[in-house]
C-alpha cells in the first residue's frame, strides 16, 4: 500500500510527540511492506509566526490532497492576544474540521491494567471496568454557531445550531461502533433545558427504532453523565453526544484513565478520510524539554492505520507494542516515571520489531 500522510505537528509539544508517531508509522511501513510518504506542513501558532496565518492555504491544500492527516497540537499563550477568528484553535482546528468535512470524532478511553494505580479513582470503582468510546459530533453546535458581542461590549450571544441530518449521521456512527463493542449507547444531552437537545433526543430515539433496535439505548443529562463517569465508569460503552458536551466529557474520561497523555482521537468523514490527533493540548510549559508523553500520538497513528487505511493488523500491532512497553515498565513523567519522549518512542518501536 502506498499512502501520503500530511503531518502538521503544530505548537508546543506537538513536534516532539508527532515525530515519535511518525517513527512508529515508518516501522510499520517497513515491517508490513507499505510505502508511507510524510508531507510535513506548518499549522497553528508556528504557521502564524512564519506566514501570518494559522492555517496557510498550502497546508489546507496539502491536507486535502493527502490520504490522512496526522496532527500534533495547536495553540498556546503566545497567541492568545490574537483576534478570536485568527487564533490557532479557531482558525486552524475548526477550519480544518469544517473544510475537510470531519463530522465524527472518536475518542476511546480505557484504563491500561498496568496503569490502574495512575487513575485517581478508587480501586473498587475501577473494578467495574473502564473501556468506553465517546462519539462526538464535530462540525455543528455552539463551536460553529454565531458568536457576537453587543455594540457596547456588555453582553454576548453564542448560538448552538443543529439539524436532523447532522444528528442522524453521527448517531449512525455511534450505532455502528456499538455493534462492534458491547451493544450499548448512552446519548448525552440537556433536553430539560435546550431545544437542540430535545431535537437530538427525538431524532436519536426515532433512528434507533428504525435502524438499530437491537442496541440498548439510554438517554442521560450531561451533568449526570459527568457524575457517573467518576462514580461508575463501567456502565458506559459508547457515549453519543454533541460537540461541546463531547469535548468536556472526553477530557474528563482522559483524566480518570490516569493521564491525558494516553488518549488518541480520530476525526472522520463519511468516506473514512480522517485527521488523527491526541486529545491533549500543546502543553507549552513542558515544550522542548523532551519529557512529553508521545503514547497518545502513537495511538492516534494506530487509529489512522485502522480507520484511515483499513489496516487492522497493523493497528493491532501498534496497540500491542504500546501495551507491552507499558507492561515492561515504560513510564513518562505524567504516569510517574522518568522516560523521555524519545525513550518512550524507542520502547514502543522495540516491542513492535519483536511482534
Amino acid at each position: 500500500m502506498e499512502k501520503t500522510i500530511a503531518v502538521i505537528a503544530g505548537d508546543g509539544i506537538g513536534p516532539e510527540i508527532t515525530s515519535e508517531a511518525v517513527r512508529v508509522l515508518e516501522e510499520v511501513a517497513d515491517r508490513f511492506g507499505h510505502v508511507f510518504t510524510f508531507d510535513e506542513r506548518l499549522v497553528g501558532g508556528a504557521a502564524y509566526d512564519a506566514h501570518g496565518d494559522c492555517l496557510p492555504d498550502s497546508t489546507l491544500e496539502a491536507c486535502k490532497r493527502a490520504d490522512a492527516v496526522l496532527l500534533g497540537a495547536v495553540g498556546g499563550p503566545k497567541w492568545d492576544s490574537l483576534h478570536p477568528e485568527k487564533r490557532p484553535e479557531r482558525r486552524a482546528l475548526l477550519t480544518l474540521r469544517r473544510e475537510l468535512g470531519l463530522f465524527a470524532n472518536l475518542r476511546p478511553a480505557k484504563v491500561w491494567p498496568c496503569l490502574r494505580d495512575a487513575s485517581p479513582l478508587k480501586p473498587e470503582i475501577l473494578d467495574g471496568g473502564l473501556d468506553l468510546l465517546v462519539v462526538r459530533e464535530l462540525t455543528g453546535g455552539v463551536y460553529f454557531g454565531r458568536h457576537e458581542f453587543s455594540a457596547d461590549g456588555r453582553s454576548a450571544v453564542d448560538t448552538m445550531p443543529y439539524s436532523v441530518p447532522e444528528i442522524e449521521r453521527i448517531a449512525r456512527v455511534a450505532f455502528a461502533a456499538a455493534e462492534k463493542r458491547r451493544g450499548k449507547v448512552v446519548c448525552v444531552d440537556k433536553a430539560n433545558v435546550l431545544a437542540t437537545s430535545r431535537l437530538w433526543r427525538e431524532t436519536v430515539k426515532r433512528l434507533h427504532a428504525e435502524e438499530a433496535p437491537g442496541l440498548e439505548l439510554e438517554f442521560m443529562y450531561v451533568d449526570n453523565a459527568a457524575m457517573q463517569l467518576v462514580r461508575a465508569p463501567g456502565r458506559f460503552d459508547v457515549i453519543l453526544t454533541e460537540n461541546m458536551f463531547g469535548d468536556i466529557l472526553s477530557d474528563e474520561a482522559s483524566q480518570i484513565t490516569g493521564s491525558i497523555g494516553l488518549l488518541p482521537s480520530a476525526s472522520l468523514r463519511a468516506d473514512g478520510f480522517g485527521m488523527f490527533e491526541p486529545i491533549h493540548g500543546s502543553a507549552p510549559d513542558i515544550a522542548g524539554r523532551g519529557i512529553a508523553n508521545p503514547l497518545a500520538a502513537i495511538l492516534s497513528a494506530s487509529l489512522l492505520l485502522r480507520h484511515g487505511f483499513g489496516l487492522a493488523a497493523e493497528a493491532e500491532a501498534v496497540d500491542r507494542a504500546v501495551s507491552l512497553a507499558l507492561e515492561a515498565g515504560l513510564r513518562t513523567a505524567d504516569t510517574g516515571g522518568g522516560a523521555s519522549t524519545r525513550e518512550a518512542g524507542d520502547a514502543v518501536i522495540s516491542k513492535l520489531k519483536r511482534l
